[in-house]
């Protein structure tokens, strides 16, 4: 997927994995009830700090805070600027 931003310093472009439907039993869950999804692949990263090298590359599944990043959407899709330090883990 290419997008046309290039987030700056330690910062990341996130897109998000979708909120779940259903429950494990199989019961749908309504939009008002969804959790916001705290997965997802990172699809832009930037240069790093001078002291700091940037550890997550483009592709990475990553594990992030839930009210970490900033909402912004590109062309109709939805994606996540945050932080490197934002990032709980690779999976």
């Amino acid at each position: 997927m290419a997008v046309n931003i290039k987030p700056l310093a330690d910062r990341v472009l996130v897109k998000a994995d979708a909120a779940e439907e259903t429950t494990k039993s199989g019961l749908f869950i309504p939009d008002t009830a969804k959790e916001k999804p705290m997965r997802g692949v990172i699809v832009a990263v930037g240069a790093g700090k001078k002291d700091e090298p940037m550890t997550v590359k483009v592709g990475d599944k990553v594990l992030y805070g839930k009210y970490a990043g900033t909402e912004l959407t590109v062309e109709g899709e939805e994606f996540l600027i945050m932080r490197e330090s934002d990032i709980f883990a690779i999976l």
